[in-house]
């Protein structure tokens, strides 16, 4: 699959602006602002991918610990409608 890129453009001012100077810097963490946000936005996935894996790990946790008496038959269907609301 090819690789494609999109270039953006964000406008920032005041103390978030000094901030990613302070980070962009020969004395910062990276070598230009592109480089920092790339780190900013695999951080915020990886993130995301965490929340959504402890989020799963919690309804697991609650099925296994739930009797066994209040389990109900589902379809593939109501479980798919389940999941999408």
């Amino acid at each position: 699959m090819p690789s494609t890129t999109t270039t953006m453009t964000v406008r920032l001012s005041g103390p978030l602006r000094d901030f990613v100077a302070a980070n962009v810097s020969e004395r910062g963490a990276y070598e230009n602002v592109s480089e920092y946000l790339r780190d900013l936005i695999r951080r915020d996935m990886a993130s995301a991918e965490q929340q959504a894996f402890e989020r799963l790990k919690a309804e697991l946790a609650h099925a296994w610990a739930a009797p066994e008496t209040s389990y109900q038959p589902l379809t593939a269907a109501e479980i798919i409608a389940r999941n999408r609301a």
